[in-house]
């Protein structure tokens, strides 16, 4: 991106505003000239001295040069940055390019390069660059990097123009800037099986009508192109025409993944918070659902999803698959805690919607709160909660081995409404976790068969 785009708006201001912009950049050493020009001026006057007056005229005309000559070619220097990448992951490094080219027809002087970026991403770099040749360019690059996700702006940069002789030095700074998107780590999960997740494409492969209107409803007329071995005898007797059956298509599994962000729910910040646990665990089985092929949806516990997103969420292949995920990860890049106490809000949107697997992730619940996830079981074909025990995240996992009453009453109530609900102790892997509820689930499933039989 350009960062030039402001140097002829200044340049309009005027001679007056120009002279004093350059006069302002003078450094330690062509102040020091300059005063002792104007004094040597001086005492020649006083005393009569011509060749004193010279010298004195020497001394304050050369900072006076050096400062125009920098101030005339600071506009004639254009910056471009470049992220790689412009979304990371939190604690991996991203790379920022900076050229510099000199669009003017003389050689620029001594330039000073410093990119302005936010605390969190390192110091400010900062570069030295030699004269560049009429029509050539430089390149620099530093690596940033934040344990911490969000969207940080870099820039806009700055540039100093120095003379040869060190006398001015003009700070440029420019208008553009880009943003690199920290998302939430990303965790690698084993491919699993809930009871009742998979509806739709996959080994539990439902099939659903394709209708194309409310023609459909009954078997429909034979249209050129059709495959005869669809041809329905029976309502062509009937009916005295061809008549085809309907096309069977398989469905798409959907998954909606409930991100708890009430404040009250959570103790503790920073990149090891239990509350960044349950977003980077929300990531990674986003990501995950969405490469199985699955329509995957974020919830929070106000009823707000990913902008963009269907009825059932994202869902593609491809490209489709990749964009979707991106938008995602923006969203959970910038998500912070709510101004809730409840999860009522959420359970509304997951009364109305459709059957599939609900995943959650949930901070530390009251009994009024663990009743209101209850009952959000029951209009999912399965559901799989992460609840993060609230003792072990404030104190170190060694001071608090077993969770407790209060915590273990809540996954109680979750389990009995049909829940397979996990404690998240501080520092847990999300994998074992993972497959440790899918063990408890095929283990469930087992139990009931044998029941029923």
């Amino acid at each position: 991106m350009s960062a030039g785009g402001t140097g002829q708006a200044e340049a309009d201001r005027g001679e007056t505003g120009g002279v004093r912009t350059a006069l302002a950049g003078l450094t330690t050493r062509g102040r020091s000239f300059l005063a002792a020009g104007i004094a040597a001026a001086i005492c020649a006057y006083v005393l009569g001295q011509s060749d004193l007056l010279r010298v004195g005229l020497l001394l304050a005309a050369l900072p006076v040069i050096c400062a125009t000559v920098v101030y005339r070619t600071r506009y004639r220097v254009v910056g471009t940055r470049r992220l790689s990448p412009a979304r990371v992951p939190a604690g991996s490094e991203a790379r920022v390019h900076l050229r510099m080219d000199n669009v003017s027809r003389l050689p620029t002087g001594l330039l000073m390069l410093q990119d302005r970026v936010p605390y969190v991403l390192g110091p400010r770099p900062r570069f030295v660059l030699d004269r560049v040749e009429p029509g050539g360019h430089r390149e620099v690059s530093y690596r940033v990097r934040s344990d911490l996700r969000g969207r940080y702006p870099l820039g806009p940069l700055q540039l100093r123009l120095t003379d040869p002789f060190g006398m001015c030095e003009l700070t440029r700074s420019f208008s553009a800037f880009d943003t690199l998107t920290v998302i939430p780590r990303v965790e690698p999960l084993d491919p699993v099986r809930f009871s009742g997740e998979a509806k739709g494409y996959g080994d539990g492969r439902q099939r659903s009508l394709a209708l194309a209107g409310e023609d459909d409803v009954i078997p429909r007329g034979y249209r050129y192109g059709d495959d005869l071995r669809r041809v329905h005898w029976r309502s062509t007797a009937r009916y005295g025409e061809l008549m085809v059956r309907r096309e069977e298509q398989p469905r798409r599994s959907r998954c909606t993944v409930l991100l708890d962000t009430r404040g009250g729910a959570f103790e503790g910040a920073g990149p090891d918070s239990a509350f960044e646990w349950a977003v980077s665990g929300a990531a990674s089985v986003l990501v995950h659902m969405l490469e199985r092929g699955f329509s995957v949806r974020l919830l929070t516990d106000s009823g707000s999803v990913v902008p963009g997103a269907g009825a059932d969420g994202f869902a593609g292949t491809g490209q489709e698959t990749a964009e979707a995920a991106g938008l995602m990860m923006d969203t959970l890049a910038v998500i912070d805690h709510s101004d809730g106490t409840g999860l009522s809000r959420a359970y509304d949107v997951l009364r109305g919607g459709n059957e599939g697997l609900l995943v959650a992730f949930l901070g530390d619940l009251d009994e009024e709160q663990a009743a209101t996830v209850a009952k959000m079981s029951r209009r999912s074909g399965g559901a799989v909660a992460f609840v993060l025990d609230p003792d072990t995240w404030v104190r170190e996992a060694a001071d608090v081995p077993q969770p407790g009453d209060r915590h273990a009453e809540r996954l109680r109530m979750l389990r009995e409404a049909g829940w397979t609900a996990l404690s998240v102790p501080r520092g847990a892997a999300l994998n074992g976790l993972w497959q440790q509820a899918d063990r408890e689930r095929s283990g469930l499933a087992a139990v009931g068969g044998e029941a029923v039989r």
